[in-house]
């Protein structure tokens, strides 16, 4: 029989904060993929959030050019709302505490 092997657990993990604060608000991330193309992405966001045209084209450019749009945001249980439209919608969408 052979001894156990011991393997080194990365330190990176343990330095991030995952503590939640209760009263900071959470945010809403939208990020860029290669699927969708941007006149739904625009729809998307003036469906689910009534955005006017202007400011879901204006958030589409933000995911496209930046790479990610801060959607939303709100309570925890508003934003995991949301991530989850999003994601019936087919965008690739997060949420975090805001900073």
């Amino acid at each position: 029989m052979t001894a156990p092997v011991t393997i080194p657990v990365d330190d990176v993990e343990d330095q991030r904060d995952t503590t939640i604060d209760p009263d900071r608000p959470w945010i809403v991330l939208v990020w860029n993929d290669p699927i969708n193309l941007m006149s739904y992405v625009t729809h998307v966001l003036q469906k689910l959030f009534g955005y006017d045209r202007e400011k879901a084209t204006n958030l589409m450019l933000d995911v496209h050019e930046k790479g990610r749009a801060v959607v939303a945001n709100g309570s925890r249980e508003k934003c995991e709302l949301d991530v989850f439209r999003l994601h019936e919608h087919g965008l690739w969408a997060t949420m975090s505490q805001d900073n």
